[in-house]
């Protein structure tokens, strides 16, 4: 499983589908940020990475422009990052409180993080069409991680990324799968999907979410995990 999932993982790194999303991940990837001005950006497919034999599977929406599509993986290296870290370290789910570089000895427990769209998207808002195109490295996921019984949507729209998702196999309709964090749904292949806010500097400066809310979170789901189906 592990080497089906490195091979596909260097499929999605070269991949070229999307003209838009291709020209805007270069774009940022040379204009850089200025406190990251000497850094060799990534510019490229962001790869999802963690446990092979996981349970959860955790999935935001795609890789930030100064994040992942610099360092090359997603939730990695920016304030989002920053939150979640501390809260999945805190839930015993990564061995380390922090995700700043590719390489940086990070390990996931039980847990595979990766993002609908493999691409940082201009203004954070994939196209219908870029979510469809990219839905094929999502399923082939899906297929490989043999073991997920549960998946974390991390925000609203990588909830609905999901539930698109789902829709191209099944019949189901959104309306009956309400966002909110800490909802559950059972999927029609019968894994659960929570939602959860996303750990954004927003949501996090506003309160909308906090440490302990999110460990709390973040605990129950490891409870459900353990349920045999």
């Amino acid at each position: 499983m592990k080497n089906s999932l490195i091979t596909l993982n260097q499929k999605i790194i070269k991949c070229k589908k999307c003209d838009r999303l291709v020209n805007f991940r270069s774009k940022i990837a040379t204009e850089k940020r200025r406190q990251f001005i000497n850094e060799t950006y990534w510019g490229k497919p962001v790869t999802g990475y963690g446990d092979p034999n996981a349970q959860l599977l955790i999935i935001g929406l795609a890789p930030a422009a100064h994040g992942g599509n610099r360092t090359g993986r997603v939730f990695t290296g920016d304030k989002s990052a920053d939150f979640l870290f501390k809260c999945l370290f805190q839930a015993k789910l990564s061995n380390q409180p922090n995700s700043n570089y590719r390489n940086d000895g990070l390990k996931l427990y039980n847990t595979y993080l990766t993002p609908a769209l493999k691409c940082v998207p201009p203004g954070d808002k994939p196209t219908p069409t870029e979510l469809r195109t990219c839905f094929i490295y999502l399923r082939a996921e899906f297929n490989l991680l043999e073991n997920v019984n549960t998946v974390l949507a991390l925000g609203k729209i990588a909830f609905d990324a999901c539930l698109n998702f789902y829709k191209e196999i099944f019949p189901i309709k959104n309306k009956d799968y309400v966002f909110s964090h800490g909802s559950k749904f059972r999927l029609p292949d019968n894994k659960i999907l929570i939602g959860s806010y996303h750990p954004s500097p927003r949501n996090v400066n506003t309160r909308r979410i906090d440490v302990s809310k999110m460990v709390l979170l973040l605990e129950e789901v490891k409870r459900i995990i353990k349920i045999k189906y």
